[in-house]
């Protein structure tokens, strides 16, 4: 007979756990709400896509990025 590897352990481990969860489905379902809201709605409102909005080529976004980067460092 086989023993099971790590992996299969592990795989078993959480699988079991997360059934086994009464208050921790809840708590978990908060915490992917949150960062939900954190990462796409805060995102959009919150940090615009500066470069996109103020140049129009690759070519010139990197060369302000580049002089930012240039007269940060002076």
């Amino acid at each position: 007979m086989k023993t099971p590897s790590f992996l299969q352990n592990l795989v078993t481990f959480y699988r079991d756990g997360f059934r086994g969860m009464t208050v921790g489905k809840t708590l978990w379902l908060l915490v992917l709400i949150k960062l939900f809201i954190m990462f796409a709605i805060l995102k959009v409102f919150f940090f615009p896509n500066y470069l996109k909005t103020n140049f129009k080529t690759d070519e010139s976004r990197s060369n302000h990025v580049r002089q930012e980067l240039i007269d940060r460092t002076d």
